[in-house]
């Protein structure tokens, strides 16, 4: 008889497993030839060397679930499990090692890092380059990987600033019709960037950051005319800049500057006959060796299981010029 020891550090063997280990007993239906106990934040498993392996394979496999997606439901066991038909995106082998590289601790110690070898990649090309582009569909941890990079540049003192901004394309940057002060105006619009920055700044640290401007969160069209030096400037929901926009805020680049780039050109919403300036960077730019594209997959969604399934879905749809389906 062999033993194997798996651990559920960092995460707390009652998070991933739940109250009287109801989500362990769910695990221990699909191995009864062994014997399986939790101690502390150890998983001790007991018997045949060849269950032991396929047992400590999707044991890993769901540590790396509840990684990507802080939960674990009974479905998510069964599907990693029982190697269903049609497994999700997590009941793949995980694309990083468990203890991929930290990018920054997170709220309550909440360890934020790349989760897959694309996210991975774009860690790597900020490293590496002072200008990024990262292109993916929705849920693919572009922007929240982008934010978290620029906080730890910014608790590195490696820039002093952090600025975020997007085109508010539904107001056409026309915002004034929008009842409240600009701020009110504006938050609707910049949500999921203040939602990525309450992961991993505390919230009464946010708000001082933010009244120090020492973290500014604006619309493209407040960029025009400035300089920005010795900043993190993320541009998030790229796709829906127009070319001159798209120009005029590359340009916008200092001493000391990084600038990502993020956007999904499957979903652009601007006005009929507009190009989208994303697009026309990535056409224009590539071969600027200086400059990095990332691009990212339906593969790398980091929400809801289903949510690779709808990329996917709409992927495979017929387009208007072509009746016959892509997949």
């Amino acid at each position: 008889m062999s033993e194997i020891y798996i651990e559920t550090a960092p995460h707390h063997p009652i998070d991933v497993f739940g109250l009287e280990e109801e989500k362990l007993n769910r695990v221990r239906r699909f191995f009864p030839q062994l014997n399986i106990v939790l101690r502390g934040d150890l998983i001790k498993a007991a018997g045949d060397a060849g269950h032991l392996a396929d047992f400590e394979k999707k044991i890993k496999l769901l540590l790396f679930h509840f990684e990507r997606f802080n939960r674990l439901s009974e479905n998510d066991i069964d599907d990693i499990m029982g190697e269903a038909e049609n497994p999700t995106a997590s009941a793949c082998e995980p694309p990083l090692p468990a203890g991929s590289p930290l990018i920054l601790m997170g709220v309550n110690g909440k360890p934020i890092r790349a989760l897959t070898p694309n996210q991975h990649k774009l860690v790597t090309a900020v490293q590496k380059n002072d200008m990024v582009f990262a292109i993916g569909p929705a849920g693919s941890g572009k922007t929240y990987t982008a934010v978290a990079l620029a906080v730890k540049a910014l608790k590195e003192k490696e820039v002093k600033r952090i600025i975020l901004t997007r085109p508010a394309v539904e107001a056409g940057e026309n915002l004034g019709f929008l009842p409240g002060d600009m701020k009110e105006k504006l938050d609707p619009y910049m949500q999921p960037l203040y939602d990525a920055l309450r992961d991993m700044i505390p919230y009464r640290k946010l708000l001082t950051l933010l009244e120090e401007s020492t973290i500014e969160i604006a619309p493209l069209a407040f960029m025009r005319g400035r300089t920005l030096d010795h900043a993190f400037v993320i541009l998030d929901e790229a796709q829906n800049t127009t070319e001159s926009q798209m120009k005029m805020f590359l340009t916008r680049m200092g001493k000391n500057a990084k600038f990502v780039i993020t956007g999904d050109v499957t979903q652009v919403d601007l006005p009929f006959r507009q190009n989208s300036g994303l697009l026309q960077a990535q056409k224009i730019l590539r071969d600027i060796p200086e400059i990095s594209f990332v691009e990212l997959t339906g593969k790398d969604v980091v929400r809801h299981r289903l949510v690779a399934r709808i990329i996917e879905a709409y992927a495979c749809r017929p387009s208007a010029q072509n009746d016959k389906e892509k997949c």
